[in-house]
């Protein structure tokens, strides 16, 4: 046990740099899956058809091993941040995708025919009505995604 503490005083700054670096990559890929999964979810809310094949293809993507995805990566990209940034964003795709279309897709009818009633158009609508009442969902949908990155 007394080498374990040796070695980790002896590399502590490389220790440091090490989990700097895993946590920008976790914040990056994050960043970036909740980017595409967001808008996508919201646009999958108006079209059934669609939103089925894109969830399927998301919870097949989610099925991958890591090991094996990451192994894919490498002839395409090489070893390296990049890999490992789009392995994560794969990983991180469904759960905000999923809790978004959710989330938009279970807000009252009542409440998006009121906002029409009153003349609010579907970007305005979606802005101030479907997204505030989403976001819980939706932000419960990034905190998995961050838990499984």
């Amino acid at each position: 046990m007394h080498e374990f503490w040796q070695t980790l005083a002896e590399r502590k700054g490389q220790l440091l740099s090490t989990i700097i670096e895993h946590i920008q990559i976790s914040f990056i890929a994050l960043l970036i899956a909740t980017i595409i999964a967001v808008p996508l979810g919201i646009l999958l809310t108006k079209t059934k058809k669609t939103s089925e094949i894109v969830m399927n293809i998301a919870a097949i993507l989610q099925t991958i091993p890591s090991l094996a995805l990451l192994g894919l990566m490498i002839p395409l990209f090489g070893i390296g941040r990049l890999p490992a940034i789009i392995a994560l964003v794969v990983y991180a795709l469904l759960p905000i995708l999923r809790n978004t279309y959710t989330g938009v897709k279970e807000v009252d009818p009542s409440l998006v025919e009121a906002a029409k009633g009153i003349g609010m158009k579907l970007i305005r609508r979606l802005t101030k009505v479907e997204l505030p009442i989403a976001m819980p969902v939706i932000m419960a949908g990034i905190r998995t995604a961050m838990v499984l990155i």
